[in-house]
C-alpha cells in the first residue's frame, strides 16, 4: 500500500551509480542519479571566509547538504574536514562554521554522511537535510550489494556442514573447466573457510541409514565458534528428500548462538548436491552482508515500507530478502520494465538491450518471464529462480586493441580508474572513445571536460601499427574507430542471438527496447545487424532498471521435485500438486504482509525433459492442458528435432503466485517538461558525425524539446540528461504523447556498408566480424549439445567440442571446448571427405576410428556438410565430437589401461552415413554398438548423445545458411581464407617470441621410462624432436 506521505521511491543501487525514480504525492515523476558510494563530489571555485561557491551545486535544494561532512584531501597539506552549516541551490554556496583556507581554491571536495546512497538520494528529492526526519514512504529497491560481495569475495565468514565423505564435493564440482584455453588456471575462491563433516546418512529414497550423532555434532559446531564463524550453511546428502537431520542440526546451531543458519532443504529443495550446496553456501555468505545493509536503511527510514527486487523478477519484503535471491536484483528491474512496456503497448515479443560501462545485458520477453533455475554466477552454481539475462563483456569501457593480426574489443574493461582514454587519466582506448572520436557523443554533453586529443593520438599510433603489420593497411583514425564500433556491435548481437535465435526464436520478429547509458548510441546498428524493424527507447531509459522496479509485483515461486514419467501422473494428481504449491506460495506472501484480496491468478508450469536427459524445458500450463504436446513442440522449436518415441519425464512442478502491488503510474513518465505541440519551433544545432565511412552533418536535438508526432530522420543525435541517442542515416524517429521514442528503418534493414563489396585488400574489421560470426556458430552448437545430451560426461563435465570447417576440411573456427578433440577433428573431416566424395544435403556421417583422425574410441565424431546456392554446392562442414563414457571394451568406461587391440577398448565405428535427406540409419548403428566381443554397456545413452550431436550439427548448418544468405558466398569464402591466414600469422608471431636456441624438457612415466622433447627455433622454423624418449612399452 502507499505510505501516508504519498511518496513512492524506486531505486536501483548499482555498483557505480544509484538511480532514483520517485512518484510524488501528486503523481508526477522526479529522478536523480548519485554515486553508489554515497559520496557527492565538487570543486571549489570561489572562497569567501567560511563560504565557498561551486556552480555544480546550483539547482540543488536549499540546505540539502546541511549536516554533511565536508572533506578535502590536498596533495601537499593535511586533510581538511568540517561540517556544512547551510547550502544554497540558488548560488551554489556552501556555508561552514570555520574559515576555508585560500590555498584550497580549485581543490576537489567530497560531501559524505553515514547513510547509504539510496537514503542520500531520497533526502535530495525530498529536499531534506541530513538531520531532518524522513517521513514514512514506500521504497522499492534493487541492489548489487550481494552481487559485488560475491564477485569480490567479501561476504561473511562462514562454514560448510555436510555429510561425512563429501567435504570436497563443492570444490570438485562437476569436473568442468569454464575457461579451457587458459594456461594459468585461476579457480574461483571458495566461499567457506571451514568444513565440518557430520556422521549421518539418508538414502536417495529418504530413509535414514545412519542416525545423526547430535553430541558429536555439537562438539564440531562449537569448534567453529573458536574460529569466530557465525554463519553456517548446512547441506546434507538427500536432505531435499528427507530434511530431518538438517532440521536437527539447524536447531542445534541455533541453540549454540549462530547468527546465520541456512538449511539446504529450505534454500534450494531440489535434487543435485552440488548446486544445492553452492546455493545454500551463497545464502549463508551473503545474508549477513545484506542484513547489515538493510538494517542501515531501515534505521534511516522508520515506518517505511521496504521491498526488494529479487533475481526472479518479483518484489520481496525486506525481512524475507535472502542472499540467493539478490544476484540479479538490479538487472531484474530492467526485465520487469520490458514487461510493462509490452503490457502498455501490446508488444508480443521484446528483446531488452541494456548497455552499460563494462558489460551489456540482453534478455527476451514474450508475455512471460523466462527464467533459469540452475545457472552459474561468479564461479558459483546457483539453483534458484533467476530471470534469463545474457551478459557480454562489451560496454562503453571495453578496451579496443590490435594484437598484431586482429582488431579486438574487450573482454577487458578500462573500469572506473583509469577509465576511457578521453577521461584524461591515460586510460586505454575504449568504445566510449570511439563514440567520441566519431561524433556520436558530444564532449560538451559530458559532466566534465574530455581529452579528445589524447584519443586522436592513440588512434593514430594504432593506425600506424596496423600499417606496419602484415596486413599493411592504411586507416584514418575515424575509419578505425568505426570499425571497432562495428566489432562491438557484432559481439552484442551475438548475445542477443543467444537469447533468441539459439532458442528457436527469430530476433527479427521482436521489438528492440534499448536502455542503459550507452544503449542509445548502438541501438540502430544492433537492429540493423539483427533485422529488427522497431526500436523503443523509454523516456527513463537511463534509469530503466529503477523504473522497472517501480512497476513490479510481489511474487512467490514454489516448486517441488517430481521425477516421474508424465504418463504416470494423472490429471487429478497434477491438479492437487499445483493446488498445494499455490497454497504454499500464498502463505509465504501472507507472511510478507500481502492481503488475500491482492492475489492474482496463479501461474503453473512443469520442468520437463526426455527420459534419461538432464536439462529440462520449463513448460507453462497450456490452455488445452496437453503438457506432452506443448513440450514436444517447444523442444522441436528449440533444438530442431523431435524424439517421438522417447517418454517424457516431469522433473519439477512449479507454481507462481502474483500479488498485485500498487505501482507507478506507468503512463505518466513525464518529468515536468513544458507542453509542446508540433507547430512549435524547436531548437537544434548541427554536428558532424563519422558514419558509414564518411563525415555527415547531423541535427542535434534536446529530446525533451521534441514535440509529439514530429518525425526526425537520421543522421541525428537526441540528447537526454542521462544518455545520448544516435539515429542512423537509414532510420527515422518519432516521439509520442507519453514521450516514448520509436525508431524504425526507412527501408528494410540492409547489412552495413563494409559488407556490400569485396575489396582487393582484406579488411581487419571484416576479418574480425566474420571471425565472430563463425565462433558464435560453434558456440551455439556446443550449447545445443550440452542441453540435449543424456550422459553426465557431456552435460556436466562438458567433454565435447564443436567446430566449423571449410569445404576441404580445414578448421575455420571452434568454440572454447576440449582442446584435445580439436587437433584431430579436422583429420577426421578430411578422411570422411575422401571416403564420401559425393556428400549430399541432409547427410551426416559418424566415426570414432583412430585411423581416421579419432583420438580414442570413446570420442565419437559426427560430421554434417552444408550446401548453399541454387546449385547446392558444398560450402562448409560442421562437426561435433563427444566423449562417450561407455563404448564397450574389456572394462566399463572404455578406457582400459591394459588393452592390446582396438576391440578390447570398445566398439570401432568405421565411417558410415548416419543420416540422409530420406532416412536415418540408427538401427544399423544400434546393431553395431551391440555387436562384437565387447559391446557397449549403455547403448541407449550412446544413441541419445549421438542424437544430441546431430542436433548441434543441424544448428550449425542452419546458422551457416543464414550467414551465406546475408552475405555473398564469395565474400564469406574470401574471409574464411583470411581467417586461416590470420591464424597462421598469429602462430608465427607467437613463435617469434621464442629464443633462437634449443630448449629441452624431460619427464618420466610411472615405470621410469623417459619422455624427452627438444624444441629448436631458427629464423623460419621450429623443430620439435623427441630423441631420447624411451622405447614403446610392451603390451
Amino acid at each position: 500500500m502507499f505510505s501516508k506521505s504519498g511518496w513512492k521511491f524506486s531505486i536501483d543501487a548499482g555498483g557505480t551509480f544509484t538511480d532514483l525514480v520517485a512518484q510524488c504525492p501528486d503523481g508526477s515523476i522526479v529522478t536523480h542519479k548519485i554515486l553508489s558510494s554515497g559520496v557527492v563530489k565538487g570543486q571549489i571555485q570561489q572562497i569567501a571566509d567560511s563560504c565557498l561557491t561551486d556552480t555544480s551545486r546550483i539547482g540543488d535544494p536549499d540546505n540539502v547538504w546541511r549536516g554533511y561532512k565536508f572533506t578535502i584531501k590536498h596533495p601537499t597539506a593535511p586533510p581538511f574536514s568540517t561540517t556544512v552549516v547551510s547550502s544554497s541551490g540558488m548560488t551554489g554556496e556552501l556555508q561552514f562554521s570555520v574559515e576555508i583556507p585560500d590555498f584550497l581554491l580549485g581543490s576537489t571536495y567530497e560531501l559524505t554522511s553515514d547513510e547509504q546512497a539510496p537514503v542520500i538520494g531520497i533526502r535530495y528529492l525530498l529536499r531534506l537535510d541530513r538531520l531532518a526526519p524522513i517521513p514514512p514512504l514506500d521504497l522499492r529497491l534493487g541492489t548489487t550489494r550481494g552481487t559485488n560481495a560475491l564477485l569480490e569475495r567479501r561476504g561473511a565468514r562462514c562454514a560448510y556442514i555436510t555429510t561425512t565423505g563429501f567435504r570436497d564435493a563443492l570444490i570438485i564440482g562437476h569436473q568442468d573447466r569454464p575457461r579451457l584455453f587458459d594456461l594459468n588456471i585461476q579457480k574461483p575462491l571458495p566461499l567457506h573457510e571451514r568444513v565440518i563433516e557430520i556422521d549421518e546418512r539418508i538414502s536417495a529414497e529418504g530413509e535414514i541409514i545412519q542416525p545423526i550423532d547430535l553430541g558429536k555434532a555439537s562438539e564440531s559446531l562449537q569448534k567453529l565458534k573458536e574460529y569466530k564463524i557465525d554463519s553456517i550453511a548446512i547441506c546434507l546428502l538427500h536432505a531435499w528428500r528427507n530434511p530431518v537431520h538438517e532440521r536437527q542440526l539447524g536447531a542445534l546451531a541455533h541453540e549454540l548462538g549462530f547468527m546465520e543458519i541456512s538449511l539446504s532443504h529450505e534454500v534450494s529443495p531440489a535434487l543435485g548436491l552440488i548446486a544445492r550446496g553452492d546455493t545454500t553456501l551463497v545464502n549463508a555468505y551473503l545474508n549477513p552482508v545484506l542484513g547489515t545493509y538493510l538494517d542501515s536503511i531501515r534505521t534511516s527510514l522508520p515506518g517505511s515500507s521496504i521491498k526488494l527486487m529479487s533475481s526472479s523478477g518479483g518484489l520481496v519484503s525486506a525481512d524475507h530478502f535472502s542472499g540467493k535471491d539478490s544476484i540479479l536484483s538490479g538487472p531484474a528491474g530492467g526485465v520487469v520494465g520490458l514487461a510493462e512496456i509490452a503490457r502498455l503497448r501490446g508488444f508480443s515479443k521484446i528483446i531488452g538491450f541494456d548497455m552499460g560501462g563494462t558489460s551489456t545485458d540482453v534478455c527476451r520477453y514474450d508475455g512471460q518471464f523466462h527464467r533459469e533455475f540452475e545457472t552459474t554466477k561468479a564461479g558459483v552454481r546457483l539453483a534458484t529462480p533467476m530471470l534469463a539475462i545474457e551478459t557480454v563483456a562489451a560496454g562503453g569501457g571495453s578496451i579496443c586493441h590490435f594484437d598484431g593480426v586482429r582488431l579486438q574489443v574487450g573482454p577487458q574493461s578500462a573500469g572506473a580508474n583509469p577509465g576511457p582514454c578521453c577521461y584524461g587519466n591515460d586510460g586505454p582506448l575504449t568504445i566510449t572513445d570511439m563514440n567520441v572520436i566519431t561524433g556520436r557523443v558530444l564532449p560538451q554533453h559530458f559532466p566534465f571536460a574530455l581529452d579528445v586529443e589524447s584519443v586522436r593520438k592513440k588512434l593514430a599510433t594504432l593506425c600506424q601499427q596496423i600499417a606496419d603489420s602484415s596486413l599493411a593497411q592504411n586507416f584514418t583514425p575515424e575509419d578505425l574507430a568505426e570499425g571497432f564500433l562495428e566489432i562491438a556491435n557484432i559481439r552484442m548481437a551475438r548475445a542477443i542471438r543467444k537469447v533468441s535465435a539459439a532458442r528457436g526464436y527469430d530476433p527479427a520478429e521482436h521489438v528492440l527496447v534499448s536502455f542503459g547509458g550507452a544503449g542509445g548510441q548502438h541501438a540502430c546498428s544492433i537492429a540493423n545487424e539483427l533485422g529488427i524493424q522497431k526500436i523503443i527507447i523509454h523516456p527513463l531509459a537511463g534509469l530503466f532498471s529503477a523504473y522497472g522496479i517501480g512497476c513490479g509485483d510481489q511474487r512467490q515461486i514454489e516448486s517441488q521435485s517430481v521425477l516421474q514419467p508424465l504418463q504416470e501422473i494423472t490429471e487429478s494428481e497434477l491438479t492437487d500438486q499445483f493446488l498445494f504449491l499455490e497454497q504454499t506460495a500464498q502463505k509465504a506472501l501472507r507472511d510478507q504482509g500481502v492481503e488475500p484480496n491482492q492475489f492474482d491468478t496463479a501461474e503453473f508450469s512443469l520442468d520437463m525433459r526426455y527420459a534419461g536427459t538432464e536439462t529440462p524445458l520449463t513448460i507453462s500450463q497450456p490452455e488445452d492442458g496437453d503438457f506432452s504436446k506443448a513440450f514436444r513442440q517447444e523442444f522441436h522449436t528449440r533444438f530442431g528435432y523431435s524424439r517421438p518415441e522417447q517418454p517424457i519425464e516431469v522433473a519439477t512442478a512449479r507454481a507462481e503466485v502474483i500479488a498485485k502491488t500498487p505501482r507507478f503510474n506507468s503512463t505518466n513518465t513525464e518529468t515536468n517538461h513544458p507542453e509542446m505541440n508540433q507547430k512549435q519551433a524547436i531548437d537544434s544545432q548541427t554536428h558532424n558525425i563519422f558514419i558509414n565511412g564518411s563525415w555527415q552533418s547531423a541535427q542535434v536535438y534536446d529530446l525533451h524539446q521534441i514535440p509529439p508526432g514530429l518525425e526526425i530522420s537520421g543522421p541525428a543525435i537526441l540528447l537526454e540528461k542521462h544518455s545520448t541517442i544516435l539515429i542512423d542515416p537509414a532510420f527515422r524517429s518519432v516521439i509520442d504523447e507519453a514521450r516514448l521514442l520509436t525508431i524504425t528503418p526507412i527501408e528494410s534493414n540492409q547489412t552495413t556498408q563494409h559488407t556490400n563489396s569485396l575489396s582487393e585488400k582484406t579488411s581487419p574489421i571484416l576479418l574480425e566480424l566474420f571471425h565472430n560470426h563463425f565462433a558464435s556458430i560453434a558456440e551455439q552448437m556446443g550449447e545445443t549439445l550440452r542441453q540435449t545430451a543424456q550422459s553426465v560426461n557431456v552435460k556436466e563435465r562438458l567433454d565435447y567440442s564443436c567446430a566449423v570447417f571449410d569445404r576441404s576440411g580445414a578448421l575455420i573456427a571452434n568454440a572454447p571446448h576440449v582442446p584435445v578433440h580439436l587437433g584431430a577433428m579436422g583429420e577426421t573431416v578430411k578422411h570422411l571427405l575422401a571416403e564420401f566424395p559425393a556428400m549430399q544435403a541432409g547427410d551426416a556421417y559418424i566415426t570414432n576410428d583412430p585411423y581416421r583422425g579419432g583420438s580414442h574410441l570413446p570420442d565419437v565424431t559426427i560430421v554434417t556438410p552444408m550446401f548453399s546456392g541454387t546449385e547446392q554446392k558444398q560450402q562448409f562442414l560442421v562437426a561435433s565430437r563427444a566423449h562417450h563414457a561407455e563404448i564397450g571394451g574389456i572394462t566399463p568406461g572404455s578406457m582400459p589401461p591394459f588393452s592390446k587391440t582396438l576391440a578390447e577398448e570398445g566398439v570401432v565405428i568405421r565411417p558410415f552415413r548416419l543420416l540422409s535427406a530420406e532416412a536415418d540409419y540408427f538401427e544399423e548403428l544400434r546393431s553395431l554398438l551391440c555387436s562384437g566381443k565387447y559391446p557397449s554397456r549403455k547403448v541407449e545413452e550412446n544413441l541419445a548423445d549421438m542424437r544430441a550431436q546431430l542436433a548441434a550439427n543441424q544448428v550449425g548448418v542452419r546458422l551457416l545458411e543464414q550467414l551465406t544468405q546475408e552475405h555473398s558466398s564469395e565474400l564469406v569464402n574470401h574471409y574464411v581464407t583470411q581467417i586461416r591466414r590470420a591464424a597462421a600469422e598469429k602462430t608465427r608471431l607467437s613463435l617469434d617470441r621464442l629464443p633462437q636456441k634449443q630448449m629441452t624438457f624431460t619427464d618420466h612415466l610411472d615405470d621410469g621410462s623417459p619422455i624427452k622433447v627438444s624444441i629448436t627455433r631458427t629464423s623460419e622454423r621450429v623443430t620439435v624432436d623427441f630423441t631420447g624418449t624411451g622405447p614403446v612399452l610392451k603390451s
